[in-house]
């Protein structure tokens, strides 16, 4: 489905179930399918939205592209689906866009999923990386970082035993729009640290991380987990960075809990 936004952005998303609605942020350099697994096996218990962020997938590949403008955009979609407040999950570069929602549209979360990112901004080190990695697309384009990245991308497991899943995910990040993955690259690198945020989210919030993810190693996951207040922190075993793509029946269970526990609150 696509949606017109203002300023003529046009954002590709998926959408089923009934419920409490529950906005999915995909990471980088993924779309909207990384969350397949979720779309099909959360419906009876909340309304999936999972959109394409500008630059990815189906939508507009259009700048301006920061942090920022990805909330922004997202909080458009919700207006435009009759979307008064989300439970918002974010992965990755998509949990730096779900704070950057907590920071600039708090009234907009009925609750928090955290999956496989941090709060702390990059390092000098960390955006040197990335301004090597956009050197490295403009020389060798998409296909070859989606070759270079899947390794880091998914843990251990997927990559000696889940073939059909590895290479899927190879796809699926060879597909992304060039220009996007720059953007989005040049987005992560420029975004404002979030830590002093975590102890004021004041809604229930989901921690969650694969065993074996390399790029947010469970350790740094649990010590943003303690710093929300009414945080629950879940670790899946068998799953790297995408662990929601890797493990999605153990991702839903634990997102399932957490969904019914907000019935209660």
């Amino acid at each position: 489905m696509i949606e017109l936004l203002s300023g003529g952005l046009e954002v590709a998303y998926d959408e089923a179930g009934s419920g409490v609605p529950l906005l999915f942020i995909h990471g980088w350099p993924h779309n909207r399918t990384l969350w397949a697994g979720q779309i099909s096996g959360l419906p009876t218990q909340a309304r999936c939205i999972a959109p394409d962020l500008r630059g990815f997938g189906g939508t507009t590949v259009s700048e301006p592209y920061s942090i920022d403008q990805y909330a922004d955009d997202l909080v458009q979609l919700l207006d435009a689906r009759g979307v008064e407040r989300a439970v918002v999950c974010g992965l990755s570069m998509g949990g730096y866009v779900a704070l950057a929602m907590v920071r600039r549209h708090r009234h907009r979360l009925r609750a928090l999923i955290l999956t496989s990112t941090r709060a702390t901004a990059d390092t000098p080190e960390g955006r040197e990386k990335r301004m090597r990695l956009i050197e490295f697309i403009e020389a060798h384009g998409v296909e070859a970082l989606a070759g270079r990245q899947l390794r880091a991308m998914v843990g251990a497991t997927t990559f000696e035993h889940r073939p059909v899943v590895r290479e899927a995910l190879r796809e699926l990040m060879a597909s992304a729009p060039r220009d996007g993955v720059i953007g989005g690259l040049r987005a992560m690198a420029q975004r404002a640290d979030a830590s002093d945020l975590l102890p004021t989210i004041d809604f229930p919030t989901l921690v969650v991380g694969g065993a074996e993810d390399s790029f947010t190693p469970p350790d740094e996951l649990r010590a943003m987990a303690a710093r929300i207040p009414r945080s629950r922190f879940e670790l899946l075993a068998g799953g790297g960075h995408v662990c929601p793509y890797e493990r999605p029946g153990a991702f839903n269970h634990v997102v399932g809990e957490f969904l019914g526990e907000l019935r209660y609150d």
